[in-house]
């Protein structure tokens, strides 16, 4: 007798809720940080509405910071908080989402949990229902989250609660474009790859339609241009917390959702278990000869995400190189902008300051892709695929170490283009081009041993405890965010607590001058953490 399509599905929830238990618990807590550092310290560097009109005014007039912000609607603490960090808190909001979802879905069928799991009383919708509703109410959790951290620093609770709102909006929209593409593709990795492209699309959008939109208000409210309305991120900044709180908007996002998770389910009745709607592609009828060696294996692996890093870091290496010129005549004439770079550079030379500050910035950012980059050996390890490589002649070190040497090679690689992209376009937009080609390439460079320090830690999750590397690693970043110069020094967290994070000992090149001592230690450092993680892997057994 054939079972109900949701049968079981309680029962899924409760196993997806255990299995996540500490993954969703570090997410929602980095959000509900992050808001209340972030507000707290807006709170405390604008403390006049003059600052804070003068600051609101400043992005909203330069049409390339506005690609990067959220329209201005107001002017208070809660829509600054919405105008700088709406982009950032809606992207993470969407990765969580896309990524919870995808892991008891796709990531289920490819590892045969689905295949064990189907063999008892499971209806066919079960699984996918489980993730969608483990996922709407983890986003639902983080709205509240967000609007208590907004709360307890002194903000309006209907503007918090509507921005708390907007974010899970936004989240448990990409809850419903994941469960697409979770039928779509046939690979765990492959449905993350759509989710992501609809999240670079989706805030696209709305940037292209921020920068077309129309000052008013003496510099205070921008109207967006039409292109924000094809995006769900645009529909989120259209809300306007704390000046307009527009709830009408969300009857848009409740029929988006609605038609996505039934087109879900649609796709999910009408193909194979393990299969995608979308084919996979047949592959060359030989191997070329790189992948006869580890290194090559692992290039190939690796390759696909490193040309999709190296090229968004490179457009963004542009795009700041080509507002140099307009951040030189702000910092000029702002007081609040310039000491938000001095606290961040460190230097009362303001364009130095700034580059110092966006170098670090970069370098953060590309630590990201380090450790997912490092991650990819646990992803072998656990999907089986490592077991036939180290079943031929090839001994567990030469295997790390071939991936290790990707890692190395692509982080210094993104970090050297970002510096070469900003050197040249900030040099043919400020002038002396040499100058500032020789400085900026180096002020990236020097960020290179703070993203392997963080890689090195995650080969040492890896090696010492392999179930629980993913989360330690992706802590270890948030913390090293939160406490590094993004945000410690913003915050005045005290220096013991900002020496956590490994880019806080990165000289603030170009604005100070260049130390080696701090650069041999951090290498040093990721080196031990390098050789103790091959140690550890090299004496444990496989989690397959």
């Amino acid at each position: 007798m054939n079972n109900h399509p949701f049968t079981g599905t309680s029962a899924l929830i409760r196993l997806a809720l255990r299995r996540d238990r500490i993954k969703l618990s570090v997410w929602l807590l980095v959000f509900f940080l992050l808001t209340a550092s972030m507000t707290a310290s807006y709170t405390e560097l604008l403390k006049t509405d003059q600052e804070l009109v003068n600051m609101i005014a400043m992005r909203a007039e330069n049409p390339v910071i506005r690609a990067f912000d959220a329209p201005a609607s107001g002017a208070s603490i809660g829509a600054f908080f919405m105008l700088r960090s709406f982009l950032t808190f809606a992207v993470l909001a969407a990765l969580m989402s896309a990524q919870t979802v995808v892991r008891h879905t796709r990531q289920n069928e490819e590892t045969g949990r689905s295949e064990l799991i189907g063999s008892t009383v499971v209806g066919r919708h079960a699984g996918l229902t489980a993730a969608v509703i483990v996922t709407a109410c983890a986003n639902l959790l983080m709205s509240a989250l967000i609007g208590l951290g907004l709360i307890i620093n002194g903000l309006p609770a209907a503007g918090s609660l509507t921005a708390g709102a907007a974010f899970g909006a936004i989240g448990i929209t990409f809850t419903g474009i994941a469960a697409i593409a979770a039928q779509l593709s046939d690979s765990a990795r492959g449905a993350n790859g759509l989710s992501g492209m609809m999240i670079g699309l989706t805030v696209l959008l709305s940037s292209i339609g921020n920068m077309l939109g129309d000052v008013q208000d003496n510099g205070v409210r921008v109207v967006s241009a039409w292109p924000v309305w094809l995006s769900p991120v645009g529909w989120g900044q259209q809300i306007h917390a704390f000046h307009q709180n527009r709830w009408s908007i969300f009857g848009l996002f409740a029929v988006l959702f609605i038609v996505l998770v039934w087109t879900a389910y649609f796709l999910n009745a009408r193909r194979d278990a393990g299969i995608g709607i979308i084919p996979s592609r047949r592959g060359p009828a030989s191997a070329a000869r790189s992948l006869l060696s580890p290194l090559g294996l692992a290039w190939r692996l690796q390759r696909g995400v490193w040309y999709a890093w190296a090229m968004a870091m490179t457009m963004i290496g542009v795009v700041f190189g080509a507002i140099s010129n307009q951040i030189e005549k702000m910092m000029a004439s702002n007081e609040q902008v310039a000491e938000i770079f001095n606290r961040l550079g460190g230097s009362s030379a303001l364009v130095d300051a700034f580059f110092a500050a966006v170098m670090s910035m970069m370098g953060t950012i590309v630590a990201i892709y380090t450790v997912q980059a490092v991650l990819r050996m646990r992803s072998e390890e656990a999907e089986g695929t490592l077991e036939s490589v180290l079943s031929a002649a090839v001994s567990r070190s030469r295997w790390m170490m071939s991936h290790i040497v990707c890692v190395v090679f692509g982080t210094s690689a993104i970090l050297l283009f970002v510096g070469l992209a900003a050197g040249i376009t900030a040099g043919f937009t400020i002038g002396d081009p040499t100058n500032l080609l020789s400085k900026l390439t180096e002020a990236a460079l020097v960020q290179i041993p703070a993203a392997l320090v963080l890689g090195g830690f995650s080969i040492t999750a890896f090696g010492l405890l392999p179930r629980q590397a993913v989360a330690l690693s992706w802590a270890a970043l948030a913390i090293s965010l939160i406490t590094g110069p993004m945000f410690g020094a913003l915050l005045d967290l005290p220096q013991a607590l900002q020496n956590i994070s490994p880019f806080t000992h990165i000289p603030a090149v170009p604005s100070a001058e260049p130390s080696a001592a701090p650069i041999y230690r951090l290498l040093a450092a990721g080196a031990a953490l390098t050789l103790a993680g091959m140690a550890f892997f090299r004496r444990r057994s496989l989690g397959l």
